[in-house]
């Protein structure tokens, strides 16, 4: 007993994500994971191991978190493009994948 049909998963994923209640990041490996947004968990940004999978959630100081956000919008000013926000993962290696 407690089998959970997929579709019923994907549906509830959905349906938190058009609420507004989780955030979805789509991996560079084709994945998507989900986690609650922003304004229920704060701004963070990811450590993604490409070994093992791992993520770790980091946050940074003000003065980095500035200089993300100038970054962001040179970038974007550059291509005539209007952000209106940014999620930040750095790919490496934790320490058990080193």
């Amino acid at each position: 007993g407690g089998d959970l049909p997929l579709s019923s998963i994907y549906r509830s994923l959905s349906v938190l994500e058009d609420a507004g209640v989780l955030s979805p990041h789509h991996g560079t490996r084709g994945l998507t994971r989900y986690e609650l947004a922003e304004w229920l968990r704060g701004h963070h940004h990811h450590l993604v191991c490409v070994g093992c999978g791992a993520v770790e959630d980091v946050s940074v100081t003000d003065r980095h978190e500035a200089q993300v956000h100038q970054i962001v919008e040179e970038i974007s000013a550059a291509a005539s493009f209007v952000p209106i926000g940014h999620a930040l993962e750095i790919e490496g290696r934790c320490v058990q994948c080193q």
